[in-house]
């Protein structure tokens, strides 16, 4: 498990107790980690939104592809078009199931695609873009 953040994954591995132990956990900044060995499954839920430049977000692209196995998958949640255009008071980019595929770009497919509501603890309605996208062997 990576993220920026040490106290995050501190309180990750406390939640997982003893099978906290059965995990990698990784300290580092989503545009420029390198993992020991290719994972299977990418899951970001709310990080590549915050990524408004395109720099930035090249930067994370190249560490997905250069972390993801072929034929492993990416689950990626960002706002969605209906979104909010600011959280936490930074601005983040929205995207619809077609622009966060194109964005990604090629070498992936789309499994899947969808748009859902979600409802923060304070009550308050974010809509989020999912996508699901697998990436192909380097052959095809």
């Amino acid at each position: 498990m990576a993220d920026i953040s040490a106290a995050a994954l501190s309180v990750a591995r406390s939640r997982l107790a003893e099978r906290g132990a059965q995990v990698e956990w990784v300290v580092g900044d989503a545009r420029h980690l390198r993992l020991r060995e290719p994972v299977d499954l990418w899951h970001d839920r709310a990080v590549f939104h915050f990524l408004t430049e395109s720099a930035d977000q090249d930067a994370y692209l190249s560490t997905l592809r250069a972390n993801l196995a072929p034929g492993g998958h990416v689950v990626l949640a960002t706002f969605a078009q209906t979104g909010p255009t600011r959280c936490s008071g930074l601005l983040v980019q929205r995207y619809d199931v077609a622009g966060l595929v194109e964005r990604v770009g090629a070498g992936f497919e789309l499994v899947r695609g969808f748009e859902r509501r979600h409802v923060t603890p304070a009550g308050a309605p974010q809509d989020f873009t999912h996508v699901v996208l697998r990436r192909l062997p380097a052959d095809v």
